[in-house]
């Protein structure tokens, strides 16, 4: 009863995102509170604070609804840009959510430093959403996931066993891949307000490869907690050279570029 439930739950807001219904709007727009300090605090300031239509590049979009920050920002604000993600089997989903959006693209490929085809890793045994957000090109973020117990934890709550073979506890996907320069050529970025990054692991290296010298992304999302101290410490150390003040919430860090004032007390507040 309570997994119909929660099926019931999700596809009827599925249905409420995609066809931008009214009642989506109302809610976000007139009874949401984001926890005070939370990312969702600052997403939501900013989103109001924007003069303009905010431009985004959403890398690692999965379904483009659960766990998903900017989801409901996009949808109450009507930003503009384009989402990746790679995924064959949660793409549709995706797409389906911002079919309605004409302002929105959706990309089936992830970011790569040329156009072609590359391998992810994923769970071969669930294609639950705890599954497919663990996908990476980094096989070592699943392992660990695998060895931390989370895995097991994850697979008891959806029902499933794990399989005996390693080979079907992780398994390849073949991809599309897209260079920075084509995508941003391709769909005419040439002003980018947010790049949001989630790719379990490999967000550091997505902001190396997108080019911030020359690109220069007004806000950085990413998730930071797969970093190692030295890789996180030398995340933080380019984002300071190329001129970016860091925020870390939780699980996931924001990197803004320059001094923007109507955002100092979050960057003055302790981490959350």
């Amino acid at each position: 009863m309570k997994q119909h439930l929660k099926l019931v739950y999700k596809q009827t807001r599925l249905w409420l995102s995609a066809n931008n219904s009214v009642l989506l709007y109302i809610f976000y727009t007139y009874f949401y509170t984001p926890k005070k300090g939370s990312l969702s605090d600052f997403l939501n300031a900013y989103s109001k604070a924007s003069p303009h239509k905010i431009k985004i590049v959403q890398v690692g979009a999965n379904d483009g609804i659960t766990h998903d920050p900017v989801h409901k920002f996009i949808k109450r604000d009507k930003w503009q840009g384009v989402l990746l993600e790679p995924q064959k089997n949660v793409f549709p989903t995706l797409s389906y959510i911002y079919s309605k959006n004409k302002e929105i693209v959706t990309v089936n490929a992830a970011l790569a430093l040329q156009d072609g085809v590359g391998t992810i890793y994923k769970i071969g045994f669930s294609e639950a959403r705890w599954a497919s957000g663990l996908t990476s090109f980094n096989k070592t973020t699943l392992e660990s996931a695998f060895s931390s117990g989370y895995v097991a934890q994850k697979a008891k709550e959806e029902g499933v066993i794990i399989p005996e073979e390693d080979s079907k506890r992780i398994v390849e996907e073949q991809i599309q891949l897209i260079a920075p320069s084509t995508l941003i050529t391709r769909y005419q970025l040439q002003h980018i307000d947010i790049l949001q990054i989630d790719t379990e692991g490999y967000d550091f290296e997505i902001i190396k490869m997108f080019n911030i010298e020359q690109t220069k992304p007004q806000l950085i999302v990413f998730e930071s907690k797969h970093f190692g101290a030295d890789d996180k410490k030398q995340c933080m150390d380019y984002l300071a050279h190329n001129h970016y003040q860091v925020k870390d919430f939780g699980a996931n860090s924001i990197a803004l570029i320059g001094t923007d004032n109507r955002f100092k007390d979050f960057f003055h507040a302790s981490d959350v």
